[in-house]
Parts: structure tokens; sequence; C-alpha cells
């Protein structure tokens, strides 16, 4: 008989496992490689027994993406050149570098990255540069403001990301986004 904290743990793993998968895929855009990246973020995190399973996947979900930007970065060296700054009113149609400034609620986003929508989301985001569709992982998926995902581009492209700049690159992705969802909602009626 297996007791249940055990049972609780293997959840655990099995669940962060697949949160990994699906955050490789969406920053490689190729599930194929997705599997080869976890391995390698995993086998490269020092994962203590003793700490939290918490803090294990946090730092296994730090070395996915900085393996993720470093192997991009090599495959196209130029992918990541940190932008020239727009002017105040030169980055796009989104005002805010927010989800609902893009008109998109916490459920409708919620649906596109875990429900049905989950391949157009996948197919849109294969259709950005790769910079923004990383930058759009980093701060719609995984919550990160821009500091920390410049520190993160910084880090692993060896580039030199400001904020603002990653705020820049956040905005004119959701705002292909909130294009995309006009055009497909336009299609459908």
């Amino acid at each position: 008989m297996v007791d249940s904290d055990c049972e609780n743990e293997q959840l655990k793993a099995y669940d962060a496992a697949v949160e990994l998968y699906q955050l490789a895929a969406l920053m490689l855009g190729d599930e194929g490689q997705a599997v080869e990246l976890v391995e390698a973020a995993v086998a490269q995190t020092n994962i203590d027994p003793c700490a939290e399973a918490e803090a294990s996947v946090h730092e296994a979900r730090l070395n996915l993406v900085e393996t993720a930007v470093a192997r991009l970065s090599l495959a196209d060296p130029k992918a990541f050149e940190a932008p020239v700054l727009a002017g105040e009113h030169g980055s796009g149609c989104i005002e805010d570098d927010d989800l609902s400034s893009a008109g998109i609620s916490a459920s409708q986003f919620a649906g596109m990255v875990n429900g049905p929508a989950r391949r157009r989301l996948r197919d849109w985001l294969n259709k950005l540069p790769v910079a923004q569709r990383t930058i759009f992982v980093e701060r719609a998926i995984l919550g990160w403001d821009n500091a920390a995902a410049a520190a993160s581009l910084s880090k692993a492209a060896s580039r030199n990301w400001q904020p603002g700049q990653v705020s820049q690159l956040f905005r004119m992705a959701l705002c292909s986004l909130a294009t995309s969802l006009v055009h497909a909602t336009a299609v459908q009626a």
C-alpha cells in the first residue's frame, strides 16, 4: 500500500514535469526539442531533497528558461539583440504591459494556455520573433516582471537588456495577440 504523502509527492513531480514540458514547448516552438530541453534543465538543477519541492521546481524553471534562451541565441545570434527604446508613444497599440490592456481576462488567457485554444496560442507564438516570444512567455506565462525578464535575457543571451526594452517588446506582442484574437473572432462570425 502506498501512503498518501508519497502519492502526493508523485503527483507534484508529474505536474512539475508537465509544466516544464509545456513551458519548453512554448519557449522553443518545437515539442520534440522540448523534451531534450527539460532533460537538460533538470540535469543542471541542484535539487536539495530536504528543501521545499516548489524551490526545486522554481530552480528547474529558471534553468529551463536560461537554457532555452542560450540555445535560441546560439541558433540565431542576432535574435536577442536588445532593441532601441521607442519614444513615449512609439511602442504600439497597447498602452500598458499587462494582459488586460490587450482585452484578455485571466480566465480567457488560462483557456488559451491550458484549454482548447492552446494550439492557436502556440501557432501565434511561433509567428513572433524569438525575443518577443521569449518575453511573452516570461511575462504572461511565468508572471515575471520586466526587471526579472531583462535580467534573465541579459544573463542567458549575453546581452544588456533593460526593463523598458522588455516592456516595449511585451506590449508589441500583446498588440499582436489582440489583433490575432480580433481577426479570429471576425473569421468565426
